[in-house]
């Protein structure tokens, strides 16, 4: 680590504190009230008390001769302490400002105090500080506006960017609505295995782990899925997680290998219902953390209230691409790829009719999709976990929501017939031995759950990374995630 010249004339200070008996470092701190509760309180404080006691960092400094003005912040905001030698003493002064720097915690207690400018103000009788600090801030001026320092040093960009902390204040409180949401109606939240011997629930490479005492190697979860629906085998009727899964894939702005996600199982109801679930819930999530159901993202107006277009996938084609991908073979569908100038190299790892359909979706439409859509019923060929169409085999009772051209989850009617569900599996190791890598494993064990009964049931899930990013404006997943996945500096 290579140390700023600042660190010298810091560390020197910071000698100096303890050569004079006091404790940079303390591990009590007295406090009576949050700057914002001392700023909303204010003029009551300043008729009834002659004492308050502040805590927080320094942010900004201006000594005057006998006196000093300064800022400073907790958690909560950010006020104006007044500190003058008459108050403290000379000693203490002299020793406070022979010592302080921006960025350093302190404590001040004194009485309340308007200054001629109006503002809301601490008059402060005692000041120390109570966390020498080493490091520098970034520069005032400047801030901390490398994109790739701030993801590095979330610290710093949390203390010197106000939008970055309402970002992952406002992630917090959606995660916050969503619970009491699902709990009123009926769901139970439950925690299920990061470390699993089988992954399952979606198509992704793993992240492989060793237990040496088992002597096994075990994956981080792509999903929850599987372990959900065993809870509904076991007798609960709705379940939910809010969890956090791992996918050993590619970073862009819409991905990290680790993100956040809920997913919820209900038993007795389908797909149609798993719609109507969503659309409620984006919507209260928006209004609650918001205020309002309608977002505004790279200027453009999306409004979440329901209802949500609803189209298939075949129809949502046949709107944007003028085609009838029902009347088309895999030759005319591997054609059309070409003509819509789809790489090559993804046209070549689709070799069935139902992969060809579901690729001209992804690259021709769902980039269109910009207001809250569904679109449903996929091909079976790449939904081997949802239960057929009744009506039509060759799709399956599934469905995506899309936001600004962003899929924000995958959900279907779950598979709760032992026999396709195996049939299905065999269907994935073809796959796989043909080259897809991310093939969904067979699960023996998941099999023999639900030979025991699996009622008909419903499995939804919503990022909640990028619904983050749809409220927030942000352009790249890492501005919503705390400390997202970097590459090593060096």
């Amino acid at each position: 680590m290579e140390l700023p010249k600042e660190y010298a004339s810091r560390l020197e200070r910071l000698n100096a504190l303890r050569a004079q008996g006091i404790d940079p470092y303390p591990a009590n701190v007295e406090r009576s009230h949050t700057i914002a509760d001392f700023l909303a309180k204010f003029d009551n404080l300043a008729k009834h008390t002659t004492s308050v006691n502040l805590v927080g960092r320094v942010r900004s400094l201006r000594p005057h001769g006998g006196s000093a003005f300064a800022h400073i912040e907790d958690g909560t905001g950010r006020v104006q302490l007044f500190i003058k030698k008459d108050g403290l003493g000379d000693t203490a002064f002299a020793a406070l400002m022979d010592t302080l720097d921006v960025g350093d915690f302190i404590a001040a207690s004194g009485a309340p105090y308007t200054t001629k400018r109006g503002e809301k103000s601490l008059q402060a009788a005692h000041a120390h500080i109570i966390a020498k600090t080493l490091l520098p801030l970034p520069e005032k001026w400047h801030g901390l506006s490398d994109v790739e320092m701030r993801y590095r040093k979330r610290y710093l960009d949390l203390i010197m960017n106000e939008h970055v902390r309402e970002t992952f204040i406002l992630r917090s409180r959606l995660i916050g609505k969503l619970r009491p949401f699902m709990d009123a109606r009926n769901y139970l939240e439950v925690q299920t295995p990061i470390l699993q011997p089988i992954y399952g629930g979606g198509f992704a490479k793993p992240f492989i782990t060793h237990h040496h005492a088992l002597g096994m190697d075990m994956y981080l979860r792509i999903s929850n899925e599987m372990y959900l629906k065993r809870l509904i085998v076991g007798g609960f009727e709705r379940v939910y997680e809010v969890s956090t899964d791992f996918r050993n894939e590619g970073i862009d702005h819409n991905h990290n290998p680790e993100f956040t996600i809920m997913e919820a199982m209900t038993a007795y109801e389908n797909y149609f219902y798993g719609m109507q679930l969503i659309e409620e819930l984006t919507a209260y999530l928006a209004q609650e953390a918001l205020g309002t159901t309608e977002i505004t993202y790279a200027g453009r107006k999306i409004e979440l209230k329901a209802p949500w277009r609803r189209l298939t996938m075949v129809e949502a084609i046949q709107n944007v691409l003028k085609i009838d991908v029902l009347k088309m073979d895999v030759a005319a569908l591997t054609a059309e790829c070409k003509r819509q100038k789809i790489a090559s190299e993804n046209i070549k790892t689709r070799q069935k009719w139902g992969e060809l359909v579901a690729l001209l979706f992804e690259e021709q439409v769902e980039p269109t999709l910009i207001q809250p859509t569904f679109i449903y019923n996929f091909p079976t060929e790449i939904t081997p976990l949802a239960k057929k169409c009744p009506n039509d085999p060759r799709f399956t009772e599934s469905f995506e929501q899309y936001i600004n051209g962003w899929e924000i989850g995958n959900n279907y009617t779950e598979i709760n017939d032992p026999q396709d569900l195996q049939k299905r599996f065999i269907e994935e190791r073809k796959r796989e031995k043909g080259g897809f890598g991310e093939a969904h494993q067979t699960d023996e064990d998941y099999v023999e759950a639900i030979m025991h009964g699996l009622p008909p049931t419903v499995g939804i899930a919503t990022s909640i990374d990028r619904l983050v990013m749809l409220f927030t404006g942000a352009h790249n997943i890492k501005e919503v995630i705390l400390f997202p996945t970097l590459r090593p500096e060096k």
